[in-house]
């Protein structure tokens, strides 16, 4: 069993309070704020099923809104792949050597970064047939790092032009894939760790209170000064694993 310091859980707790404060705020996916600091905490093996949990009751906390905005016609389209794309993820979690994922880990964050600041999407809608590698390699990276949820946006967003749809599928997706990499973790024994046991109740009033703390500075806070220091955190964190990993 690995002993964690009191230092390191009450690093790892600003970070996920954190997380939870910018999803709150801006929306953002609380992994790929979080990950990137975590995995200097924690081993990876460790902090994806902790995180995985703290989505699942941010989720399960928020509920299902707005079902009736729901487009199950794309749902229906993403979800056979993105579950493909966890099958395939799980294997290379449990088979890879953390130090090529985190390099792979930082590797994403940069270019998801880069493209974010850099990038500007047009209006022509995307093809159906996209929804085959954007679905895979969502669930691909969701496995991995539980980062998959910009990938399903690109294509979604490209497909859905009314906002509410666009939130509602997003959200019900990204609610479908925790689950389904929730059986794919216990299948694997990504849960079996001791210390998990004792991470996730320990932890969890901080998502929460972080969430808490994200909805109630929404309306008092400009979200795009939040994004700005988001993308820094994101570049920083990002850099800082390829150069650790190389």
């Amino acid at each position: 069993m690995m002993n964690l310091s009191i230092e390191t859980i009450a690093s790892v707790a600003l970070v996920v309070t954190f997380a939870y404060t910018v999803v709150g705020l801006t929306g953002f996916g609380a992994s790929i704020v979080s990950m990137p600091i975590l995995v200097q905490l924690l081993p990876l093996r460790l902090a994806l099923p902790m995180m995985l949990i703290y989505d699942l009751a941010g989720g399960i906390l928020i509920g299902v809104r707005n079902r009736r905005a729901i487009e199950r016609a794309e749902l229906l389209r993403l979800v056979p792949f993105m579950l493909i794309g966890i099958a395939l993820g799980v294997t290379v979690l449990v088979k890879a050597p953390e130090r090529a994922l985190l390099l792979l880990l930082g590797m994403f964050v940069l270019t998801f970064a880069a493209w974010s600041l850099l990038f500007r999407p047009g209006n022509t809608p995307l093809a159906r047939a996209w929804a085959i590698p954007l679905g895979t390699f969502g669930g691909i990276f969701s496995a991995l790092f539980g980062t998959g949820g910009p990938i399903y946006t690109v294509y979604l967003a490209r497909r859905l032009q009314d906002k509410s749809t666009l939130r509602a599928t997003v959200s019900l997706l990204l609610f479908l894939s925790a689950l389904a990499r929730l059986a794919s973790f216990l299948a694997a024994g990504l849960f079996a760790p001791p210390d998990l046991l004792v991470l996730i109740p320990t932890l969890l009033p901080c998502a929460l209170l972080g969430m808490y703390i994200g909805t109630r500075l929404h309306y008092r806070l400009p979200s795009h000064r939040v994004v700005q220091v988001v993308w820094v955190i994101l570049i920083i964190g990002g850099a800082t694993l390829v150069l650790r990993n190389l």
